[in-house]
C-alpha cells in the first residue's frame, strides 16, 4: 500500500493562500507603523493596554491576560517589564492569593490607551476596514471566527 501524495493546492486555493501571505504582513506593518508614530506604542504595548483597558478596574491576573492574548507567560512577563519601566502598568500581588499577581494600568497607561485608541482605529479603517465592502467584511469576520473556533480560542468580546 502506498502512502497518499500531498494534497496540492488548486489554483484558486493557491491564490487565496498567496493573498493572505502578502496581505497580512503589509496591513499589519502599516498599522504598527502608524501606531508607533501616532502614540509611541508598539503593537504589543497596545495589545496589553487595550485588553486591560476593557476590564473592570483595569486589572487582570497575569495568567488570565496571557490566555486572552494567546501569549506565553514568559513573553508577557518580558513585555510587562518594559511597560513597567515606562510607568504605564504595574504588577501587584493578589491580596487573597499569595501566589498570584495582577497587572494593573497606571494613570499614565489609561491616558496612553485613551490617546492611542482613536488614532489606532482610524489607521485600522484606512488600511483595512474602509477598503472592503460590507459583504467582504462579513466574509472576513466569518473566516476569522471559524479559525478562532477551530483553535478553541475563546471570543474576547
Amino acid at each position: 500500500m502506498t502512502a497518499p501524495g500531498p494534497r496540492w493546492l488548486t489554483p484558486a486555493e493557491q491564490d487565496a493562500w498567496y493573498a493572505w501571505r502578502r496581505m497580512f504582513p503589509l496591513v499589519n506593518a502599516d498599522i504598527a507603523r502608524d501606531l508607533n508614530q501616532d502614540s509611541g506604542l508598539s503593537e504589543a504595548d497596545y495589545d496589553v493596554l487595550s485588553v486591560l483597558g476593557s476590564t473592570d478596574g483595569h486589572r487582570l491576573r497575569i495568567s488570565t491576560l496571557a490566555g486572552h492574548m494567546q501569549w506565553s507567560r514568559s513573553r508577557l512577563s518580558h513585555q510587562l517589564t518594559r511597560m513597567e519601566q515606562r510607568g504605564i502598568v504595574r504588577r501587584e500581588e493578589v491580596a487573597t492569593d499569595g501566589r498570584g499577581a495582577e497587572v494593573v494600568l497606571t494613570e499614565a497607561g489609561v491616558e496612553a490607551i485613551m490617546t492611542a485608541a482613536p488614532l489606532h482605529v482610524e489607521s485600522v479603517r484606512r488600511h483595512l476596514i474602509d477598503l472592503l465592502d460590507p459583504e467582504q467584511l462579513r466574509t472576513f469576520a466569518e473566516v476569522g471566527e471559524l479559525l478562532r473556533e477551530r483553535r478553541g480560542i475563546q471570543r474576547k468580546r
